[in-house]
């Protein structure tokens, strides 16, 4: 029965890691380091969110995003993570260095796709 179980565990999902990198993306915009939050986004959400002649810190700044909160789940599906925040639903991917926002601000749109305020 204990090998059992040992197996059964080693074969869940580790949902720690995408939920710190979410964490970590409002912790570091919550201490207005938008520079840092930047380097937590995927390269190209990173690159499509400003407007011409804006660095991406700039206009995270404008966006004001809300505060995340406390973790409400975690699901995972390969490398693509949904990370559900008290205040926010963020997704993410794993890459070879980590985990990295592809989306944040999101909010459920009923039976269509998540509304963003930053995504790739």
């Amino acid at each position: 029965m204990l090998a059992l179980a040992l197996a059964t565990a080693g074969c869940a999902a580790d949902t720690s890691a995408p939920a710190r990198a979410a964490a970590g993306f409002h912790a570091a915009v919550a201490a207005h380091r938008e520079e840092a939050a930047c380097a937590m986004l995927t390269r190209k959400t990173a690159d499509k969110l400003p407007d011409p002649g804006q660095g991406c810190a700039d206009a995270l700044r404008e966006l004001r995003l809300g505060a995340g909160g406390g973790l409400v789940s975690v699901s995972l599906w390969g490398d693509d993570a949904q990370v559900r925040l008290a205040g926010d639903t963020l997704f993410l991917h794993r890459f070879s260095d980590g985990w990295r926002v592809r989306a944040a601000g999101c909010r459920p749109m009923g039976d269509l796709p998540y509304e963003c305020e930053v995504e790739d």
